[in-house]
């Protein structure tokens, strides 16, 4: 029996490949709850890295299957967040009891109505924990579906494979990057957390320059 971790890149690829990426990015985008925990950015750059070949080593992925199965879990993943939060409304996101899920919610309910539908839906899609409860935030505050589905779906695909595809053109041109895969991993969650911090920076300004007038 093969003994996976779910929140392992590694792990998830050794044991399931492309098919491994389908279902975690299909369930992070959609699993308001459980999305937390799985790697996003974290899973779909390692898959491009493993799809690249070597001198010495073929790929261990196909890239073809990768980027398809990348893009079906994020389109996928996103009209359903949306169906559970249009249905379940937001009784569903109240009573959770996990902070972060509820500080999420009210990130996803600023990003929408700061850019709109098209931009929110894009940008979210590049936030770690925010693209977890941002498709079922805009189901239960009534994004239209039209809408919905088209910014979604572009969103989708521009960060599932701009991330697998970026992957796979460093794995083509530095040898062994493989070996390097973790330091890799840890600098695009820094990166992937800037939007956050700088957000909560502005945040904060913002509410200090209204406490002074």
């Amino acid at each position: 029996m093969i003994a996976v971790n779910p929140t392992d890149s590694a792990s998830l690829l050794a044991a399931f490949g492309a098919l491994g990426v389908l279902a975690v990015i299909f369930a992070e985008s959609a699993l308001l709850v459980v999305g937390f925990f799985l790697p996003g950015d974290t899973l779909l750059f390692p898959a491009g890295v493993l799809c690249a070949a070597t001198a010495d080593r073929p790929p261990r992925l196909e890239l073809w299957q990768v980027l398809v199965c990348a893009a079906v879990g994020a389109v996928a993943g996103g009209q359903v967040g949306y169906l559970i939060g249009r249905h379940g409304g937001r009784p569903l996101l109240a009573r959770t009891s996990r902070p972060r899920v509820r500080e999420g919610a009210a990130r996803a309910e600023r990003l929408l109505a700061r850019y709109g539908y098209g931009k929110a839906l894009v940008i979210g899609r590049f936030v770690p924990m925010l693209r977890s409860v941002l498709h079922p935030a805009a189901g239960a505050l009534g994004v239209p579906v039209r809408p919905f589905t088209l910014w979604q779906s572009v969103g989708g695909i521009l960060w599932s494979q701009s991330f697998v595809l970026a992957g796979y053109a460093l794995g083509s041109s530095v040898s062994h990057v493989d070996d390097y895969l973790l330091p890799l991993v840890g600098a695009i969650v820094v990166l992937s957390v800037l939007p956050l911090l700088l957000e909560a920076r502005r945040s904060r300004r913002g509410r200090t320059g209204q406490g002074s007038q």
